[in-house]
């Protein structure tokens, strides 16, 4: 199905795009809000850039976007992939349970806040450029991967990394030691990229990027010391 969404209210793309089973392509979009909330089984194509919330609540749909995200974009998502071919705005994923969302460019502010993990349901966030403040506030599980693509001669995170965090892990493709961490969150050299390369590699088959030489960077990883007491609270004790 094809739906040309220009002037159309969202409440009224909402209704076609769950009203129909097939896969979609959307185009023309430009400031919907809350496209795929919810949806399950269909790959949507949205051509323009979608408003905020695009797939909040997303349950095993696969959704690629030809522009740029906004903010809350997989906002709790339960499964599924998200791909943008653009930058995002603020707090991506926040909350994410379950699914990949992969970011061609830059994301903004809060990126990763509140995730988490249960078991096999490990959320994943890549994003190919540099990434705002407060990146993996409170995080709980799940893993981050910032590429810094395009910021290869200065940090490529913003003020406030890992605010909070106790859970999960952060990776950072960078010539720099990440550094003004919380105190309860260590840094290490990667010298196992047996977890990191998959998420590289896949995020290459979306973007014209190579991931082998990706991967032959220094790479560091944040996580939540021993000395963070809400790492022994939480509910995965794998983490």
């Amino acid at each position: 199905m094809e739906i040309d969404a220009k002037g159309m209210h969202f409440s009224e793309l909402d209704r076609l795009v769950k009203g129909n089973e097939n896969d979609i392509i959307i185009n023309n979009v430009m400031g919907q809000r809350y496209i795929a909330a919810g949806a399950k089984g269909k790959r949507i194509v949205i051509n323009g850039i979608p408003g905020n919330a695009l797939g909040a609540y997303l349950n095993d749909c696969f959704i690629e976007v030809n522009g740029n995200g906004q903010d809350a974009l997989g906002d709790t998502m339960n499964a599924g992939t998200i791909v943008i071919h653009g930058n995002c705005g603020d707090t991506t994923g926040y909350g994410m349970r379950d699914g990949k969302i992969f970011i061609e460019g830059y994301a903004g502010y809060r990126v990763g806040i509140h995730m988490k993990q249960y078991g096999s349901h490990i959320p994943k966030i890549v994003v190919g450029g540099s990434a705002g403040a407060y990146l993996g506030e409170y995080q709980a599980g799940g893993i981050i991967v910032v590429l810094g693509i395009g910021s290869e001669d200065r940090k490529c995170l913003g003020d406030f990394t890992a605010t909070g965090m106790h859970g999960g892990k952060i990776y950072v493709r960078s010539r720099f030691v990440p550094e003004d961490l919380p105190p309860q969150v260590d840094v290490h050299k990667v010298t196992d990229k047996s977890e990191l390369a998959p998420l590289v590699r896949e995020f290459c088959t979306y973007f014209p990027y190579d991931a082998d030489i990706l991967l032959s960077h220094d790479y560091f990883v944040l996580s939540p010391s021993d000395a963070c007491i809400y790492k022994t609270m939480y509910c995965n004790r794998s983490i």
